[in-house]
């Protein structure tokens, strides 16, 4: 059985392959989705640690029929997702004789929904789960590490915007826009669906565990492929709305901050989807406190825009549009616009969106389904193309200035594999040098930078300005910086090594380093890391 799974950061969907109709279809599980006549069923991504060391959890639903999300509770845990390979700041708590990492929770979380899952479908042989579009490597990697101990056959990832486009099922050969703005993040990626290209024996998707065979080398139908032509994201999303509006009512009616208000909060937003005024009324039977919310849009939208909401809108859709005319491709070609993820759904994003496109190109019918739905696609013969979404550097010194800075090697963009590799050229720096040493890094927006962290029981993403480059190392350790080896050894003024460097169709980034005076290679195809 194929199952796909969308892991949000304030809602996860489940959707499977049904073989008789031979179409998705979204699932259901007892105890853990909302039982709510929601269609489609969503399962609150929520965590409850009864026993840290002996991995007892409730997760979903089950959380909120006890009222465990209301207590504010260190053994509680939303929004969860957002701080996976994040460098967090602030308070871990200690359950049980234990830290509790978000890494753990994450873990904790998917495992306890697949386990929920394998009986009722009759075990699983086919899991594709979708990941965010702006991360690091970090995030797949542990993504990964998970999908060792599921007991899975086959375990593919797939980008969340890149399966958006897929669920919506629009005709082929189309340029689509999708944009993606759930509880922790808002991803834009266009897209170019093609029909015609012949299934090979190489794996669709991105394989993060298999069995003894692919289900690839099984197909001999035709299949579709989806190309990401531009991308761009902000660790921004609902979660960040909700505690604006917890602040905003903090301060004009003086009620606390907890997770109560919260919650209140986040109804008042929703209903503001489908109405113009909207309220929330709770009775504490223990306290005795009555807490009342009312807002209007109006006064909904002041806040979003005391917070530069749609400044940082714009700055995403800006740096998506211009990746898009670098490749010939104007705002006017875009065939269609779709929306996805919860927050879409608020009346000033759609707003918003339709400053840029006419309201017949916008779809927004499907915003829970389609992720969950298209990631499906690429267990039924979908291949997928895409790009690296980070720019890759080399480290070197700055003498005017007296620091490091960072020389871009793979400019963000660059499709993978690479047809040809990247060639550079270096040469000692001082006499009798033995060896030379190469600091490679992922390379992060030079405009700003965003910073997770607590604020009280809250995790809060902060984005800050700065003329730094934020920079992941990838080789900065002991034994994996030198990259050459000098025999003889080196001297100032000519030129001494040349290194290529090559991303694979797993993304992995390789280098191969030849000795200019000796002809020799010191290096071959040497893996760096896997990039993102």
């Amino acid at each position: 059985m194929a199952i796909a799974i969308d892991f949000g950061t304030s809602n996860t969907v489940i959707a499977r392959w049904n073989p008789v109709t031979q179409q998705p279809e979204t699932l259901t599980l007892p105890g853990l989705s909302i039982k709510q006549s929601l269609n489609p069923p969503l399962i609150p991504s929520l965590v409850y640690v009864e026993d840290a060391a002996e991995s007892k959890i409730l997760v979903g639903q089950q959380v909120r029929d006890r009222g465990l999300d209301l207590k504010g509770e260190t053994r509680f845990f939303r929004s969860f997702k957002r701080g996976i390979g994040a460098n967090i700041q602030g308070f871990l708590p200690e359950l049980d004789g234990q830290i509790v990492t978000f890494e753990q929770v994450g873990q904790w979380f998917l495992t306890q929904v697949i386990e929920e899952l394998a009986p009722l479908e009759g075990g699983l042989d086919s899991l594709v789960l979708t990941v965010p579009v702006d991360s690091f490597e970090a995030y797949r990697h542990w993504l990964g590490k998970v999908c060792q101990s599921l007991k899975v056959e086959q375990v593919r990832m797939l980008d969340e915007p890149t399966a958006a486009a897929l669920g919506y099922g629009l005709a082929d050969r189309e340029i689509l826009l999708v944009i993606d703005f759930g509880g922790g993040t808002l991803d834009l990626s266009l897209v170019r669906l093609d029909r015609g290209v012949q299934a090979t024996t190489k794996p669709v998707g991105f394989l993060l565990k298999w069995g003894n065979k692919s289900l690839a080398e099984d197909s001999k139908q035709k299949v579709k492929t989806a190309r990401v032509l531009a991308k761009a994201g902000q660790n921004l999303g609902g979660t960040d709305i909700d505690n604006w509006l917890v602040d905003y009512f903090a301060k004009t009616q003086g009620l606390a901050v907890s997770p109560l208000t919260t919650r209140l909060a986040e109804r008042v937003k929703i209903q503001l989807s489908s109405q113009n005024q909207a309220s929330e009324v709770y009775f504490d039977d223990e306290t005795f406190e009555t807490y009342e919310l009312e807002l209007n849009r109006d006064t909904f939208e002041n806040v979003l825009k005391e917070h530069a909401f749609f400044e940082l809108l714009d700055e995403s859709m800006t740096t998506l549009l211009q990746q898009a005319r670098r490749q010939g491709i104007e705002i006017a070609d875009i065939n269609a616009v779709l929306l996805v993820g919860g927050t879409v759904q608020l009346p000033s994003v759609q707003t918003w969106i339709k400053q840029y496109f006419e309201p017949e190109k916008i779809r927004c019918e499907r915003p829970f389904e389609a992720i969950a739905q298209g990631a499906l696609q690429i267990a039924q013969g979908i291949e997928i193309k895409d790009f690296l979404y980070h720019s890759y550097g080399i480290r070197y010194w700055d003498r005017r200035n007296g620091r490091h800075h960072w020389h871009p090697i793979i400019k963000g963009g660059q499709p993978y594999p690479m047809s040809q590799p990247v060639e550079l050229v270096l040469g000692a720096s001082m006499e009798n040098q033995p060896s030379i040493e190469l600091i490679m890094g992922e390379l992060g927006a030079d405009t700003g930078n965003t910073e997770v962290y607590f604020d009280g029981d809250r995790l809060i993403t902060r984005r800050f300005e700065t003329s730094e480059t934020t920079v992941k190392p990838l080789n900065d350790k002991e034994g994996a910086r030198t990259i050459a080896q000098l025999t003889p050894k080196g001297y100032p003024g000519s030129d001494r090594i040349k290194i290529f460097f090559q991303v694979d169709d797993k993304r992995f980034l390789r280098i191969t380093v030849e000795d200019l005076l000796t002809n020799n290679t010191l290096l071959e195809n040497q893996l760096v890391a896997q990039l993102s």
